[in-house]
């Protein structure tokens, strides 16, 4: 650990008593003996930063690197691909990419992945999401929908059969449906599928599927009859291209939007976002330390200017010592949990 990271562990000490925080070890503590996995990003000699997984998170982190690399000295360290948030952990327990943008938590799999090729992970969670549920421009019917109709649209045996929009509400129009939605490599899908239908990757499968949010932006904002879901700032930032559908989960129809999230209104498709660190290369590879530091610094302003809704300060200041003491692990026991609120996530923080 450089000299600056030490005295930075030393001043947060008083934070972590008065955040209720249980004492996390230190790095010596929690390192693991390194496999050849994790020796593939633990040269200290290597300044890329490898970051993959969810679409979602992109946004945030693709604006993060942007301010990073702001900084002369930054430039070039940073590579950040798109694979899903399913995709990305494949890469990141092989220990072949440095961070992993993730839409839902770690689950029970990976962990394992992890665990048999001695990666070690931080868990920090860096904003909130409203999973969203948009249709074309053109569309002058949906303008909300319930809980119980889009399970009637997206579970496994609708597929070949829910084809018309009549079907799925009487009102609407004698007309085709066209689904769009998250690719089977993406966090969002297995969220989607939990919340929705009940079971995560439980889904029809006769739809555009992708792991990238802007094809489906792209596809839906062409198509009269399409329908589809992914993250909240792809609409943000294309509000002049899609229509957003209020969703009804039994307490009347809530649009998505920063203030409906903070308030615990938009249920159950709000959710956490994060990026997992391998502890590994945070400690070896000093360019990781220092970005994964900035990051956190950065989350909040950046969160907000993209479209999702940033954490309160604690919990920031929370993964602030997570980051600094090294704290790997996961406080969601390897599954998504649904409508968790930001007071809530705080809670699980001081836990960890």
């Amino acid at each position: 650990m450089n000299k600056k990271a030490k005295k930075l562990v030393l001043t947060l000490g008083i934070l972590v008593l008065t955040t209720s925080c249980k004492t996390a070890s230190n790095f010596a503590d929690n390192i693991q003996k390194p496999t050849e996995a994790t020796k593939v990003t633990n040269s200290t000699n290597d300044t890329l930063i490898k970051v993959d997984g969810s679409s979602t998170v992109y946004p945030i982190t693709q604006a993060v690197v942007k301010a990073y690399q702001a900084d002369h000295k930054n430039n070039n360290q940073v590579k950040v691909s798109i694979s899903g948030t399913s995709g990305g952990f494949e890469k990141f327990c092989q220990g072949q990419i440095d961070i992993n943008n993730a839409s839902r938590p770690i689950n029970q799999s990976e962990m394992a992945d992890c665990k048999k090729n001695g990666i070690s992970y931080m868990e920090l969670p860096i904003a909130f999401d409203a999973l969203t549920i948009a249709v074309n421009l053109q569309n002058t019917w949906a303008n909300d929908i319930t809980i119980a109709e889009l399970k009637k649209i997206w579970k496994p045996s609708a597929e070949g059969k829910i084809t018309k929009w009549n079907q799925i509400r009487a009102s609407w129009p004698d007309r085709p449906i066209k689904l769009y939605g998250a690719g089977d490599k993406s966090g969002t899908f297995d969220y989607f599928t939990e919340a929705i239908v009940g079971k995560a990757r439980s889904s029809r499968k006769d739809y555009i599927a992708t792991e990238d949010d802007e094809v489906l932006v792209a596809g839906i904002s062409k198509d009269p009859e399409a329908l589809g879901y992914f993250g909240y700032a792809y609409y943000a930032e294309n509000r002049d291209k899609l229509k957003v559908v209020a969703v009804n989960s039994g307490k009347g129809a809530i649009l998505p939007s920063p203030e409906t999230v903070e308030k615990a209104k938009y249920q159950p498709l709000s959710r956490p976002l994060f990026i997992y660190v391998n502890l590994w290369s945070s400690k070896n590879k000093t360019v990781v330390y220092n970005f994964a530091d900035f990051y956190i610094k950065n989350a909040a302003k950046t969160a907000n200017s993209v479209g999702y809704v940033p954490l309160s300060e604690e919990a920031y200041k929370l993964d602030y010592v997570h980051l600094y003491k090294g704290k790997v692990g996961t406080v969601f026991g390897g599954k998504s949990e649904f409508n968790l609120t930001l007071g809530q996530l705080l809670r699980k923080q001081k836990q960890f």
